[in-house]
Parts: structure tokens; sequence; C-alpha cells
């Protein structure tokens, strides 16, 4: 007893739903591809600007080799005074990548002066081996807050001479 349907009814619309669960399968995928991209792009900016933080801070304390100090502020790096002339170890106030807020200042004990920053994103980086060598202390960190980028100023003689407690 035919119905006037055709046998092939309801086909159509199960490849229709087929169709649609293998491009969100792939649009998953792609997403997940960007996300990993995204933040591999993002590891390559904390690390140039880590470097940009660095060789201001060594800028800074090498400037008047008489007397070498660390800066007291960021802004100390963005406009040294102690100059007649305006000398700017620092283009700008880089943001941290990972947080868009400002990183946290690695503070020397002694003077209270900017040794560094570091990232204060806990997030679980990518890469984790294969940096050059004054990135050393990278290698195996788990997180980028362990990412510290300092300057290390040399040993001078009244530390030398300082008694140990």
């Amino acid at each position: 007893m035919p119905t006037g349907k055709s046998v092939q009814s309801g086909f159509t619309y199960l490849f229709v739903l087929m169709l649609i669960a293998l491009i969100g399968m792939g649009l998953a995928a792609a997403g997940s591809l960007w996300r990993t991209d995204a933040q591999r792009a993002r590891e390559v900016e904390l690390l140039f600007i880590g470097s940009q933080y660095r060789q201001a801070i060594r800028s800074y304390y090498e400037l008047d080799p008489a007397q070498p100090r660390l800066p007291q502020r960021v802004d100390d790096l963005l406009e040294d005074r102690r100059r007649p002339e305006i000398v700017r170890h620092l283009r700008r106030a880089y943001r941290d990548p990972f947080t868009g807020g400002e990183f946290m200042l690695i503070r020397d004990p002694d003077t209270e002066g900017i040794l560094g920053v570091a990232s204060q994103s806990t997030t679980v980086p990518i890469k984790t081996a294969g940096f050059p060598p004054e990135y050393g202390g990278f290698s195996g960190t788990a997180s980028y807050a362990e990412w510290r980028f300092v300057f290390k100023p040399p040993i001078t003689q009244a530390k030398q001479a300082k008694p140990a407690p």
C-alpha cells in the first residue's frame, strides 16, 4: 500500500544533522588551535617586553659609572632626570600581555631599587624548554609568574667588604 512518500524520506534530515555535527567539531578544533596560537604570541610578547625592562634597568644603572644605582620607580626608566637632558631608558610602561595589568616589580632588598619584572599570570606556559642562555631559569617553570626578567648588577667592593651576619 503506497502512501505517496518515497522510501528515502528522512535521510536528508539525518545528513544535515551529521554535517552540522562535523562542522561543530571542526570549529571546536579551530578554536583550540587559535587559543594555543594566541598564547604562543603572548609568550613571545612577554619575552620581548621582559627583555626591554631588563635592558632599561641596565641602562639606568650604567648611566653614571661613578655612582651606579637602580631605579626606584618605573617612571625613572621613562624619564631619567639625572642629566641636564632627559634620558629615556624605556619607551613606555608596558602592560603584562597575560593579565593586561602591571608587572610585578622585583626589588633589591638592600636599596629597594627595581631589579626586574615578572608577570602576575599563573597560567602554565606552553614553552618550557629551548630558551636562550639569558633565560636559562625559565626551563621547566610552572607558570609565567616564574619567568623573572632580572638585571644582576656587578658586585661592588662595598658589598664584598660587608661582613656576613
